[in-house]
């Protein structure tokens, strides 16, 4: 197995919707070619059930994963720190690449609410692949 490509950090405030949606997303999409973390500010109890259940209509299994934490060890192991609403609590490091994304929060939504906010959310991380993928060959 070769190393992981980049490693990427999602951060939201509860880390039980947005953020998790983009981890699984990536690591469905990327396989091991980039390592995901993902945590908040002040992390939930529980993964939200709507995001679990618009992320299984695209066959991405996002139910055994739990909110944790964000750590600085978390950050400083990051090549891309990617934001989503966590405000002042999102640490900075030099030498991070950042990026914000403003993403609706799908706390307390239903499924229905939720998949526009994760079909989004699948072409950022589109997106960023492609943008890991070239500074790979640059």
């Amino acid at each position: 197995m070769t190393a992981p490509l980049a490693s990427v950090l999602f951060v939201c405030v509860h880390n039980a919707g947005r953020s998790q949606m983009a981890a699984g997303f990536l690591r469905h999409l990327a396989g091991d070619r980039v390592e995901v973390r993902s945590a908040g500010s002040l992390p939930g109890d529980r993964i939200n059930p709507s995001a679990v259940a618009a992320m299984a209509e695209l066959g991405i299994d996002i139910s055994d994963q739990k909110p944790k934490v964000l750590t600085t060890e978390a950050a400083q192991a990051s090549d891309y720190i990617i934001t989503m609403g966590c405000g002042d609590a999102c640490p900075y490091f030099p030498g991070k690449t950042y990026l914000d994304w403003t993403l609706e929060d799908p706390a307390g939504q239903g499924v229905e609410a939720v998949r526009p906010i994760r079909d989004e959310i699948k072409g950022l991380i589109e997106g960023l692949i492609a943008e890991i993928d070239a500074k790979q060959q640059a």
